[in-house]
Order: C-alpha cells, then sequence, then structure tokens
C-alpha cells in the first residue's frame, strides 16, 4: 500500500482523506484506530499517529476520548474546498496563461471544456481506514523451511 518516495505518514493522511472525499467514509464514520493501522498494514503505531494529528490538526478528523477517532462534520466539504482553490491556482492558472499566449479566448476555453465533459466518478464502497473487524489479522509471516 505505501510506496513512493513520500513519507508513509502522508501517503496515509492522504489516503483518508481521499476516502472522505470519494465518500468511502462519511462524517462520523469512525476510521481504524493507530494500533489497527500499524498491525494492519505493518507500520510502527507512531507512523499512523502521525498521520491522525495531521488530520486533526487540519480538522478532517477529531478524538472522542476512550472512544477513537471520526471524520468531522463538515469534512467533506472543507477538503473539496480546499482541492478547488489549489486546482485553480496549481493547474487552471498556467493552462489559462498559456492559452492567453496562444491567442485562445475564454469562449475557445469553454467550448472546449463544453464539448469534452468530465466524467463522474463513482464513490468507492469499501475503505482500508474504516474501522476493522474487533478481530485484526496481522499480516501474513514468512516462515522459513527448516534445512
Amino acid at each position: 500500500m505505501f510506496e513512493g518516495r513520500e513519507p508513509i505518514y502522508h501517503q496515509i493522511a492522504e489516503a483518508i482523506r481521499g476516502e472522505v472525499l470519494s465518500g468511502a467514509l462519511e462524517e462520523e464514520d469512525q476510521v481504524m484506530s493507530t494500533t489497527q493501522y500499524a498491525t494492519t498494514y505493518r507500520i510502527n503505531p507512531a507512523t499512523a499517529a502521525k498521520a491522525f494529528a495531521q488530520l486533526v490538526d487540519e480538522g478532517v478528523l477529531y478524538k472522542r476520548r476512550g472512544v477513537g477517532m471520526f471524520v468531522a462534520p463538515g469534512a467533506a466539504e472543507a477538503l473539496r474546498s480546499q482541492r478547488r482553490q489549489a486546482f485553480f491556482a496549481e493547474r487552471l492558472d498556467p493552462v489559462i496563461r498559456e492559452a492567453g499566449l496562444l491567442g485562445l479566448s475564454t469562449s475557445d476555453l469553454s467550448a472546449y471544456l463544453e464539448s469534452h465533459p468530465a466524467p463522474t466518478v463513482a464513490p468507492t464502497t469499501t475503505s482500508p481506514a474504516t474501522v476493522a473487524p474487533t478481530t485484526i489479522s496481522p499480516a501474513p509471516q514468512t516462515t522459513k523451511e527448516p534445512r
């Protein structure tokens, strides 16, 4: 699950953000505990805790003392708003600048967008961040054969 050069805690946080945005995790849904995450994905519990702390700081998750971590009310809309702003600033603004250099008008861009509608994305139905059953199976152990 965790690949690439980005720190694992960033990857965990981004995966949970994606699940909130897709609807796989809804407001007030409980997410796996840091211990469950660590056991399931064979990572250090402190790594999972760092990801969860980041999401709490961002207002995506909140903690119920003694119960666990839950998706905060309004988290999906807040994430959507942040991503929209970033999308316009990081992706569309450069396209608009380039279009201006090419002599394309906003009506040219609008006509292109109208003729190429965005695909719809169906929300996922399963989530690794949601609460696992009470019995958690650790990742498979490798065994050495006797020589």
